[in-house]
């Protein structure tokens, strides 16, 4: 399959990462459909995206023309079902829950064409771990956006043993016609590229913290300073959200037994429902702005 052959996207999950996805699909010609299970996610989509494509109107982005497209272009629906039947490509950018996911490649699995391409948004899950949930795994990698998607260009595309290679060509492809650059990822290891290079600079960053050495708002001074960096790891953690943090953290110690460092912070702030710019406070607070 090329990319030319796309006549319809389907996106699983309107939270903060797949109404990005989906509408910047929507944005480069894309007729995509985005559903949730929670009806008001969906409301609220449908008032964010008409926020977004009018100011990018006003800043001279995006034209007149190109923004009602766009919103032609831009359906939300209610079931999957609905979202994902005659797709050519199913963007999965659900809660980072194994289980969750393992019903949800057993459900769209039973709905799409064998050869329509699945694709996990999962920063951290690699889709080996839901390959027996489908038929003909060949078809299911990875697809990783970075966030905010709509600006950020990197994706990352990761094969698993159980990948075709038609099927990392269509990914790459597909990513490109989305605007985005896409390295790819030969074999699947925990994290994947970016995120094992982050998690060593936050784990270092977590440490100094927590010995005493500085406060969070200092080492974030001294990186985006000292290393030009656009923004430090705690600044960082804000906008990623600090909930995905604790979950992959808590994932890690689970599955090697060793504690990360930061892990007592980002459970207390993650308990306190402080989860960063979308709950108003984090390392920082957003509350005033």
């Amino acid at each position: 399959m090329k990319v030319s052959d796309v006549k319809k996207v389907c996106v699983a999950g309107g939270g903060q990462m797949g109404r990005q996805i989906a509408l910047n699909a929507a944005i480069h010609g894309f007729d995509t459909y985005l559903t949730d299970a929670i009806a008001d996610v969906l409301t609220a989509v449908d008032k964010w995206s008409a926020e977004y494509l009018e100011g990018r109107v006003t800043k001279g982005k995006l034209t007149a023309e190109q923004a009602a497209d766009a919103k032609a272009k831009f359906h939300l629906v209610p079931t999957l079902q609905e979202a994902a039947e005659g797709a050519q490509i199913v963007i999965e950018a659900i809660l980072e829950d194994k289980d969750i996911k393992t019903n949800f490649y057993k459900e769209v699995g039973a709905i799409v064409d064998e050869n329509a391409v699945l694709a996990s948004n999962s920063s951290y899950m690699p889709s080996s771990l839901f390959k027996d949930c489908v038929p003909n795994p060949s078809r299911l990698a990875n697809m990783h956006y970075f966030n905010p998607a709509l600006v950020l260009k990197l994706v990352e595309v990761v094969r698993g043993e159980h990948t075709a290679d038609e099927t990392v060509d269509f990914i790459v492809d597909f990513a490109v016609a989305n605007g985005k650059t896409p390295i790819r990822v030969n074999k699947e290891i925990e994290g994947f590229v970016v995120n094992r290079v982050l998690r060593a600079i936050r784990d270092e960053a977590f440490f100094l913290v927590e010995d005493g050495v500085c406060t969070a708002e200092d080492l974030d001074t001294g990186v985006e300073l000292g290393l030009n960096h656009p923004m430090g790891p705690f600044r960082l953690l804000d906008l990623t959200g600090i909930d995905l943090n604790y979950m992959a953290s808590d994932r890690r110690w689970k599955e090697t037994g060793v504690k990360p460092h930061g892990y007592d912070i980002v459970k207390a702030k993650y308990e306190a429902h402080e989860w960063g710019r979308k709950t108003g406070k984090g390392f920082y607070d957003y509350s005033k702005k």
